[in-house]
């Protein structure tokens, strides 16, 4: 314990090994085997990597111990061999350390029991805090250093592993470690600044953050979590990035440069100890050790006073934010794409378009809901499934029409909880053109009112009636302009109301004529006295027949006579010909708007494509 104090009172940090579980993975052992188990039937190959990790320059390492409890154990039918497995992965680590050389800290490893404890499951704190001191029990009787309470989600289990570790020993020191989802806040939806309070009046001696995203969120918690607890000792120990599916393997992004460029920032933040997590291995570990021990302590301003960190940089917009607001507000060029969800359950021609569009360079897809008033899948539903199968963000289309006031709040929430963070609010089509014509068509909101009310009741944090939701809403909200409306004057009237009750950016629909556009754009922009962030609609045109149809039975669209005639004159060489005027219409109309919003014609999306790989 002396010389762990010594070490965290020093002014640079210690650093801690990376993953267990990613080595093993990587050298073909199965995700789903028990590697807890392998410190009796294969110690040689925990010991390989504790030695790497060592010789990597990491000063604390973790024991193969992470689901060493009765409940994980369980799964694999050895739930009575909790101490003798929690014992032999501290004696082979005690062997490692010892051929090294080195004076190296034991760090006896506790992971969540794998259920969940009351009030939100059905195992008691009693029964949790009995697994946990059942387990530490083994490692402090096998001589560890420290505990490391970690990768926890529910503050509530960490408070029992806290407390069953004060029961079996009260002098051994203890790290409690919490993760922390996209939206910077634990899986039940508390703070980082709550969370840093609780874990220190709990009594833990080093408060930590792991697992969760790349080493920019967890910078961004510790900054956080130290101007809570000023004075607090802090552990961080990243991912390597948000991991990804790749040819059925679970890879994740960040290198270890990276991981190197972030050790000294972490240090300065205030970080006592620092190490990785998921994804990670001895090169990222070896990349923060060098870049510690060559960065010279003059160079880094240690004990900065919180008040002067920069604990919210503008470039480090919340993870909970929209992406594409992040690259708008960045200057970037937007290139959004629509797609219709599908009439029944399969969803793979969807994936299989997405995931072409994302390849191409598209930044966003927007989702439709219900079309023309056709009967579709629920667009939050799609939304979702593109985001986590494609790994590329959406638009959710939101009407207000068919939805009373008690549905447009429920959808817009599990919008939210499914991952939605950008949405785009329209009246909606009337029933009586669709599937059901006889269908409910009434609305409580216009869509000035649903922007209004997502945007200054749900993102502040409370319901169209004024109560409290708990954590306010992210959303990131667009309306509709027409560029070629019937009375100019009542469409500028209708856009100042959406861009005062908060709408973020406008979506038009299809322009043919750039000239025109552009002149609609700066007469729109000369009676506003705030920015106006423009997609503008682009939908290809396929062939004459197409472009006749559009010009004379679609309202707000006019297509040129010189557009028509070159769609007549192309002939077979149309569909080619309507690619090639939607890519001049984009690069005509580039430096006046914010992006596009591309419309694929008839499904096609291998034209979305190709007018994305041109305009890139």
């Amino acid at each position: 314990m002396s010389l762990l104090t010594k070490l965290l009172k020093e002014q640079k940090p210690i650093l801690s090994d990376g993953a267990m579980g990613t080595v093993l993975h990587h050298r073909d052992f199965v995700v789903d085997h028990c590697f807890e188990e392998l410190n009796l039937s294969n110690p040689a190959i925990v010991a390989e990597v504790h030695r790497e990790y060592i010789e990597a320059g990491a000063n604390i390492i973790q024991t193969n111990t992470f689901g060493a409890n009765r409940y994980k154990l369980g799964k694999f039918g050895l739930d009575q061999k909790v101490a003798e497995i929690n014992i032999a992965g501290v004696e082979l680590l005690k062997r490692v350390i010892s051929a090294s050389f080195r004076e190296v800290f034991i760090a006896g490893d506790v992971g969540p029991l794998g259920v969940r404890i009351a009030p939100f499951g059905r195992v008691q704190l009693d029964e949790a805090r009995t697994a946990f001191r059942e387990q530490i029990s083994a490692l402090n009787e096998a001589g560890v250093d420290l505990i490391i309470i970690e990768t926890m989600a529910d503050f509530y289990e960490v408070r029992e592993a806290i407390k069953a570790t004060r029961d079996v020993n009260p002098q051994l020191p203890v790290l409690a470690s919490m993760t922390f989802t996209r939206d910077d806040r634990t899986l039940l939806g508390d703070t980082p600044e709550k969370i840093a309070k609780e874990i220190h009046e709990a009594g833990a001696d080093i408060i930590g953050i792991n697992c969760s995203g790349g080493p920019l969120q967890l910078l961004r918690l510790l900054k956080k979590m130290k101007k809570a607890v000023p004075d607090g000792y802090y552990s961080v120990m990243p991912n390597a990035g948000w991991p990804e599916q790749q040819d059925g393997r679970i890879m994740y992004p960040a290198g270890a440069d990276y991981f190197g460029q972030y050790a000294v920032s972490f240090w300065q933040a205030g970080a006592n100890v620092i190490g990785g997590c998921c994804g990670t291995t001895p090169a990222h570990i070896r990349a923060m050790a060098k870049e510690i021990q060559n960065t010279p302590l003059d160079e880094v301003v240690i004990g900065l006073e919180v008040s002067q960190m920069d604990v919210e940089p503008v470039e480090e917009v919340d993870c909970d934010c929209s992406h594409m607001a992040e690259k708008m507000n960045a200057g970037q060029f937007i290139i959004s794409v629509e797609m219709d969800p599908p009439r029944g359950l399969s969803t793979e021609k969807i994936m299989a378009g997405a995931s072409l569009l994302a390849e191409a360079g598209a930044d966003v897809i927007n989702v439709a809901d219900s079309p023309m008033a056709r009967m579709r899948m629920s667009p939050w539903a799609v939304c979702s499934l593109i985001q986590k199968n494609v790994n590329i963000e959406s638009v959710l289309h939101f009407p207000t029409r068919g939805r009373n006031l008690l549905r447009v709040q429920g959808d817009l929430l599990a919008a939210h909880a499914l991952g939605v963070r950008n949405v785009f609010v329209v009246m909606g089509d009337p029933t009586a053109i669709g599937d059901y014509p006889e269908a409910m068509d009434n609305y409580d909101l216009v869509p000035s009112g649903l922007v209004k009310m997502i945007k200054q009741s749900l993102n502040a944090g409370y319901d169209h009636a004024g109560s409290q939701i708990g954590q306010p809403t992210s959303f990131f909200v667009g309306s509709a302009l027409s560029l070629a409306p019937a009375n100019m004057e009542t469409e500028l009237k209708n856009l100042k109301r959406k861009l005062n009750a908060g709408a973020d950016f406008v979506l038009t629909q299809p322009v043919y004529d750039v000239e025109a556009a552009k002149k609609s754009l700066n007469w729109f922009r000369s009676h506003l006295d705030q920015p106006l962030n423009v997609l503008v609609g682009i939908l290809p045109l396929v062939t004459d027949r197409h472009a006749t149809f559009l010009h004379n039975e679609v309202p707000g669209i006019n297509i040129p006579t010189k557009i028509m005639d070159r769609m007549t004159k192309s002939g077979d060489q149309s569909p080619q010909e309507g690619i090639k005027i939607a890519v001049e219409l984009i690069e005509g109309l580039k430096s006046s708007v914010q992006g596009i919003y591309l419309m694929p014609p008839f499904n096609r999306f291998d034209y979305a494509a190709e007018i994305i790989d041109q305009v890139r």
